[in-house]
């Protein structure tokens, strides 16, 4: 009897493969030195709930441990992680423990004066590394779940077990079978949960005294409750600056593994032999040798089977309900009748798939075939099909719509209303244009019925109906597309203000003298000193920052136009005064500069040349009188017309003047070292309205009515011809760098030109609401302004830029309304300060203002 047993223990032992020193080493409770660390304190959970299983129903008498094996191991690897005593026994032995858990437990001993150790007990008492390394050695070895046998757990006297316990004495039963048998999870848990597939029922873990083990010593990975880092789920890249990748549990740092370069790559994956399994953490950054479980795990998934290697995929079919048929029946209701009703369903499935194969979006198995066959025939193309597409039926895939008939009126009734029917005369003269029936009025002659039964037969039906297809078959429709633009795309995305500042906006000084409207304006080059021109027949000198008038000087006719010398070391003033052009010393400003100006003009230098008789009769160069003299005037050219406008070249020794009657004679150019002047044009080019320098080149921009003409000075010769497109052209300006050209009419546009661009405009504004009278530029802001008779300066900011390839920028930024209307003339002329972004504007209500 004792030899059989002793026969099943050992049959039992070889079939859990555990050796001896494993055994011993379960009985010494000193902590082992072996490096273990890459091994698992378990190898599944599911392993150590057949261990708690099968501890439940075997037999609970072998104290002396010869049932131990590797599986002993995954019991005894539960810890307690929760230690509520707080003390550490680092000495204390296994019986010692076991004790102490027995006497809490139950307070009494064995029937044999033994203590028999629970799973629990030597659970906590099991030491991490001996585990450890026991897991180690048998990581290679494949474990059986019907085969895993555990040292059995402690009964509970007050609970009945599920076997009876057997003694050592009593010999094996007859039916006593080799194979380990699980006992139910039931009496293990103490609840009557079942296990599901994929989820296992832990036993409840035992405390335990003693050290606290630190789970994360094993370098175990795969628990998904083991996370290192705990950053969370977010992108690894954003700690590719810093040198850790995370935080752990106690908020420390996770330093970056040192990354080596290709030489080291190459050296370990020539040297190492696991460099093949071996593979990085992304959240901390360490190598991982994979275990042969997991490639063999990874191999399964890639070959697309089960991830478990102990499934089987082909076990035998588990007939659930029998195929037998019963004679009586387990389910004795009648039919209901929707089972002999077709169902709506299927209907539905097959109505959708007869849509489908019409409308060819389902094709059969023919002609499927039929389109294979054909794509493999050779390809055949029109030679002349369009490039943009195939060439469609338009019957088909392009349908247009044909227009509809208009609805019959009150004519075409059969019973019309008395005032549509024709008279005598009017039916007289339908029948006279029988000839050209597309002249009448009516195609038919309305007729009156009593009732719809005395309509006859409409005799043009079928010519009408022809007529009809004719035109539908023979006038071309094409589809027109209609471009949906919103009003937000019209208008182009202009910057703010504040971005462009700095621009004039409020109204800072009146300037107060004159008695009548004042035409002209103009600044000094250093920007201190305004003369104004007047119907009042005077210039005034004004000081910009004072507005306090310096000096006032008469001219004998009401003046057109001013304009200050640009050449600083001059002091001078160019005053076109009804036939006259006086050239003025305002004795302001540096005393050397005024006296040079009068030495310089004190005498007029000798010239031996003769001048041409057209330029003698129309010109004449002459001294100022006395009285003149004394008020600053020191040259007087006189014309045989009335002067429009003065002005002067960018150096200051040229002017221009303008005489709109004198048809080819209108423009002439003057020089003021030699006192002379020339006649630029042989032949009338139309009413001249005004002419301008251009400040880098030699050219000369002359406004007529329609056009401006740009002429060559040295080569004398015509450059361009640009078209604003307009009817009456009042002012221009050029831009300080030559390139762009802003142009104002009488018909309330604004012109910009780029001379490097186009004849044609760049940009038209309709910025103000009357006629425009004078246009300038900045010389140093991005601004200009133009002014009119709606009361209003507009200031704008005009950005040209030096990349050729960038348009200019237009931006309307200010208005600026002060002036008042005085016979239909408000604002007259506009000029800009030198170098302060101010604007002065002079108008019909004797006023000069300045806007800064």
């Amino acid at each position: 009897m004792v030899a059989n047993k002793e026969k099943a223990m050992k049959r039992k032992a070889s079939i859990v493969g555990a050796t001896s020193e494993q055994i011993v080493s379960k009985e010494e409770p000193e902590e082992s030195n072996e490096d273990n660390s890459e091994a698992s304190d378990y190898e599944s959970d599911e392993e150590n709930l057949l261990a708690s299983i099968n501890n439940d129903g075997e037999d609970s008498s072998d104290s002396e441990r010869e049932y131990a094996s590797d599986d002993d191991d995954e019991v005894l690897s539960f810890e307690s992680l929760d230690d509520d005593d707080g003390e550490e026994n680092e000495g204390a032995t296994l019986e010692e423990i076991g004790n102490d858990e027995d006497d809490e437990a139950d307070g009494e001993d064995d029937e044999d004066g033994e203590e028999a150790d629970s799973a629990d007990d030597v659970n906590s008492d099991s030491s991490p590394e001996e585990d450890e390394g026991d897991l180690a050695d048998s990581s290679d070895e494949e474990f059986v779940e019907e085969e895993v046998k555990t040292k059995p757990a402690k009964p509970d006297k007050k609970k009945k077990p599920a076997k009876e316990i057997e003694s050592d004495e009593e010999p094996l039963p007859e039916d006593y079978d080799d194979e380990p048998k699980l006992g139910r999870i039931e009496d293990v848990l103490g609840t009557d949960e079942k296990k599901t597939r994929g989820l296992n029922v832990f036993p409840p873990l035992p405390k335990k005294k003693g050290k606290k083990k630190d789970e994360y010593a094993g370098g175990d990975t795969s628990d998904e409750e083991d996370i290192r880092n705990t950053v969370g789920n977010i992108p690894m890249h954003w700690y590719d600056e810093y040198k850790h990748i995370g935080y752990d549990w106690n908020a420390k740092k996770i330093i970056k593994a040192k990354k080596g370069d290709a030489i080291d790559d190459f050296l370990q994956r020539m040297e190492d032999p696991n460099f093949w399994r071996t593979v990085t953490d992304p959240q901390t950054g360490q190598k991982v040798v994979l275990s042969d479980a997991d490639v063999g795990l990874i191999k399964r998934i890639m070959a697309g089977r089960n991830p478990d290697a102990e499934y089987n995929d082909y076990e035998p079919f588990v007939e659930w309900f029998t195929s037998e048929v019963e004679k009586m029946p387990i389910r004795n209701i009648p039919d209901s009748k929707r089972s002999f009703l077709p169902s709506k369903v299927e209907k539905q499935k097959i109505g959708k798939y007869v849509h489908a194969l019409k409308m060819g979006w389902m094709k059969t198995m023919a002609e499927k075939r039929r389109l294979a066959a054909i794509r493999r025939a050779p390809k055949f193309y029109m030679l002349w099909e369009t490039d943009h597409g195939k060439e469609e039926m338009r019957r088909i895939h392009d349908h247009v719509v044909a227009p509809k008939r208009p609805l019959p009126g009150h004519a075409e009734s059969y019973n019309p209303p008395p005032e549509y029917l024709f008279d005598e005369k009017e039916l007289t003269e339908w029948k006279k244009l029988g000839n050209e029936p597309w002249k009448r009025k009516r195609q038919f002659v309305p007729q009156k019925f009593n009732s719809l039964r005395e309509v006859p037969a409409y005799p043009r039906f079928i010519k009408e109906r022809f007529l009809r297809c004719l035109d539908l078959y023979l006038c071309p429709r094409s589809r027109r597309t209609r471009i949906a633009v919103g009003p937000e795309y019209l208008i182009p995305k202009l910057p703010s203000p504040r971005d462009l500042q700095p621009f004039p906006t409020l109204q800072n000084l009146i300037y107060k003298g004159h008695t009548n409207m004042i035409r002209c304006i103009s600044v000094e080059p250093k920007g201190e000193y305004l003369v104004t021109g007047s119907d009042d027949m005077t210039v005034k000198i004004w000081e910009i920052s004072t507005a306090r008038c310096i000096r006032t000087i008469p001219t004998g006719d009401i003046v057109r136009s001013v304009a200050w010398c640009p050449n600083s070391k001059i002091s001078l003033v160019a005053v076109a005064s009804g036939k006259r052009v006086l050239l003025i010393n305002p004795k302001v400003g540096d005393y050397v500069v005024v006296k040079k100006t009068d030495d310089l003009l004190a005498e007029a230098p000798r010239s031996d040349t003769v001048e041409n008789e057209r330029i003698q009769t129309a010109i004449q160069w002459g001294e100022a009188t006395e009285e003149e003299n004394k008020l600053g005037v020191r040259i007087v050219i006189t014309h045989f017309r009335e002067v429009r406008q003065v002005t002067w070249h960018g150096r200051g020794d040229y002017f221009a003047t303008v005489m709109p009657d004198a048809a080819y004679r209108s423009v002439m150019i003057h020089q003021l070292s030699k006192r002379r002047s020339q006649l630029p044009f042989s032949k009338s080019k139309g009413l001249v309205q005004c002419v301008l320098f251009h400040p880098v080149k030699p050219c000369l921009f002359v406004a007529t009515q329609r056009h401006v003409r740009v002429y060559d000075l040295v080569k004398q010769m015509m450059l361009k011809k640009l078209y604003p497109g307009c009817k009456w052209i009042s002012s221009m300006a050029i831009h300080p760098k030559g390139d762009n050209l802003l142009v104002g009419t009488y018909e309330k546009r604004l012109i910009w030109f780029d001379l490097d661009l186009s004849t044609k405009p760049y940009q038209q504004l309709r910025i103000h609401n009357a006629a425009i009278r004078s246009v300038a530029f900045h010389l140093r802001y991005p601004l200009f302004a133009s002014a009119g008779d709606d009361r209003s300066v507009i200031v704008s900011h005009g950005m040209v830029y030096n990349d050729l390839l960038q348009n200019p920028l237009i931006v309307p930024l200010r208005r600026l309304k002060n002036h008042e209307i005085v016979n239909d003339f408000s604002v007259l002329d506009t000029v800009f300060h030198p170098t302060q972004p101010w604007v002065f504007s002079s108008g019909a209500d004797n006023t000069v203002r300045l806007y800064t």
